[in-house]
């Protein structure tokens, strides 16, 4: 029989043959590099059958969706090693995620990382014995006693059909619930690495037990491995909740847990992110406004936010009329709106917004400023004519890009985002909105790829994806389009005909959530910020207590100019003093002694350099000033 390669070709099998057949018949080297196979959209084991006329292709290790295989093979083994180092373990579910791979635990006893090295090596063992993956379908009555002791996997199998065919997998004496695929043995997983423990409630459910969560990953060689743990060691050592206490920028406490405490330093850096946006903002056309936190229930019904988001909302009652604390801006923005009447003259009519917003997540789910319960987005609301809507979009990216290319996010991905499962709004509605936002990125000739399904409930969105200096990506951005708000809150404009319109409404964000994109910042620049985003951005540090004065009037003659100046007057040595502003990463620090007091100077120190010279008082201040100068627009 015949089937068909990606190329178009055909290729000639023996009748029964597998996908592994088909590797072989392609070539040896391949047959050697297969885990999986490709029959027409579906990933398989290599020990499926093909047909007659299938469409057949050979994954290996390097694509995505080998990494995927082989990732998820190895969290069996994971779970392997579990149960054999921790006889009546109880195993959860352990799937494949981004980077890696991670397997939910009820253990007899108490697991923490410093147990990471003896499963390393049980795993490695398991490796070394080439145990096949054998798949096998089982009715769900056959299930339940198959995985009779695992309580974790009945409460699975029992929110199955009761027709539903289940598939599970063995390797050895390991038994697991699982759809695939899989490796052919366990020998072919590539190289493994455990990284970290975590607690997790089962099913994410804070009333469910609190399970040990092993997280690991696999890479195709060592080499490929031991890259990526060196970018994970750069992460840890750079992660923004250890420097935000170093530098003093943050802190969170049990009193509002998810809340973020901002310090005096964390302000700084704050407030220049947000004089650079509102200098990029008016200059690109848009006013700012301010909506009140809490408004009435009643708006949250008709913009759909009760029936599509109020599991994730904070309640109140005001005079016995309920209220809810706003997740999103743009109810309060519609009401700006319609304080006034319109005219298609008015439009488009850019409204931003930094706009304090409060959403319910699980304790679990909390990470330093990348997931809170409050935060701030840079929030805008453009209300505009149907035939302005590319316009405005293609607007709304080159600001995004160009606010990017400040911070050094010179690399962005986009993505188009299409009507999700749970939506608002006819057909015709989304397929207008989808072909709009289309056509924006094509105008603007940028590459972008599809998210089908992951839209906003209101209408289709871009999302951008920036990469960080650890080749992370991080969703910031977005622009959504939508056609439904207008209709539901009864917005209006008075067209050129003099009859009553719709506005078409945009809703866009650049930083997201100005607390997690700060957190990105801090990450990304090892908290060593440009000098215009830095919280300290000059220390000036007396030699001893007799320059004190001299460092004062340095001090003050810096701040006249704008600038964020420490003056270093503790009783420590020159030494310690600018060691400690190296580790605060201070990008400028000024010496004073005696010779400078003489001489009406400083002796300059650049972060990052071997740059120390002297410098006349003034001449210093007017090179600082002109590299911390907030960034100027850019066309």
């Amino acid at each position: 029989m015949k089937v068909t390669l990606p190329d178009g070709s055909d290729l000639t099998v023996a009748d029964g043959a597998t996908a592994a057949d088909v590797a072989a018949g392609i070539g040896p080297r391949l047959a050697k590099a297969a885990v999986a196979a490709k029959i027409g959209d579906r990933v398989v084991d290599l020990t499926t059958p093909v047909g007659e006329g299938d469409q057949v292709a050979i994954i290996t290790a390097a694509s995505a969706e080998g990494l995927d295989v082989i990732r998820h093979s190895a969290a069996h083994v994971l779970a392997d090693a579990a149960t054999r180092l921790y006889p009546g373990t109880k195993v959860a579910i352990g799937p494949a995620i981004r980077d890696g791979f991670y397997y939910d635990f009820e253990f007899p006893e108490p697991v923490g990382e410093d147990d990471l090295p003896r499963f390393a090596e049980e795993i490695h063992r398991l490796q070394d014995a080439n145990l096949p993956f054998e798949r096998r379908e089982v009715s769900k009555e056959e299930a339940l006693e198959l995985f009779a002791d695992e309580p974790y996997k009945v409460e699975l199998i029992k929110d199955l059909p009761e027709d539903a065919l289940i598939t599970v997998y063995r390797q050895g004496e390991f038994l697991d619930l699982c759809r695939g695929p899989h490796v052919p043995h366990t020998g072919r997983i590539g190289a493994v690495g455990l990284l970290t423990v975590a607690g997790a409630y089962w099913r994410g459910d804070s009333d469910n037990t609190m399970l040990t969560r092993i997280y690991g990953t696999v890479f195709p060689t060592q080499k490929e491995l031991m890259e990526y743990l060196e970018r994970v060691e750069m992460a840890r050592q750079r992660d923004h909740r250890r420097l935000g206490r170093e530098l003093g920028l943050f802190s969170f406490h049990d009193e509002g847990p998810g809340f973020p405490f901002f310090h005096p330093k964390g302000m700084r850096v704050i407030n220049a992110l947000l004089e650079y946006w509102r200098k990029e903002h008016a200059a690109a056309g848009y006013e700012e406004i301010r909506t009140p936190i809490i408004l009435e229930r009643t708006l949250w019904e008709h913009s759909g936010h009760w029936d599509n988001y109020k599991d994730n909302m904070y309640f109140t009652k005001i005079d016995d009329v309920d209220f809810a604390v706003k997740p999103m801006n743009c109810p309060g923005g519609t009401l700006v709106y319609k304080s006034e009447q319109h005219s298609y003259r008015d439009l488009p009519l850019r409204l931003a917004e930094l706009g304090q917003v409060h959403r319910h997540e699980l304790s679990g789910v909390l990470h330093g400023l990348f997931r809170v319960r409050c935060f701030t987005q840079d929030d805008a609301h453009i209300f505009c004519l149907p035939e302005q809507v590319e316009e405005e979009v293609v607007g709304v990216i080159d600001l995004i890009l160009r606010m990017y290319r400040t911070f050094g996010f010179d690399r962005v991905h986009l993505e188009l985002s299409t009507r999700p499962e749970k939506s608002m709004g006819t057909d015709e509605m989304w397929n207008t909105a989808e072909s709009a936002l289309a056509g924006a990125l094509d105008r603007a000739g940028l590459n972008y790829t599809l998210n089908p399904g992951d839209g906003a409930f209101y209408g289709p969105k871009i999302d951008f994806h920036i990469e960080d200096v650890m080749g992370r990506t991080w969703q910031c951005a977005t622009c959504q389009l939508d056609f439904t708000m207008p209709e539901r809150l009864d917005l209006e404009y008075v067209g050129e005909d003099n009859q009553k319109h719709r506005p078409v409404m945009l809703h866009r964000v650049v930083y997201g959530s100005l607390e997690r994109f700060l957190g990105i910042l801090i990450e990304h620049y090892g908290g060593a910020f440009p000098a215009w985003l830095a919280p300290v951005q000059v220390a000036v540090v007396p030699v001893a207590d007799r320059h004190a004065k001299y460092g004062d009037e340095v001090g003050t003659a810096l701040k006249k100019a704008g600038l964020r100046v420490e003056v270093d007057l503790r009783s420590e040595s020159v030494s310690k003093k600018i060691r400690d502003g190296e580790v605060t990463k201070v990008p400028f620090m000024l010496v004073v002694g005696d010779r400078e007091i003489e001489q009406g100077s400083v002796t300059l120190r650049v972060r990052g350099s071997k740059d120390i010279r002297p410098l006349e008082l003034s001449a210093a201040v007017a090179e600082i000033s002109e590299h911390c100068r907030v960034p100027e627009v850019r066309s």
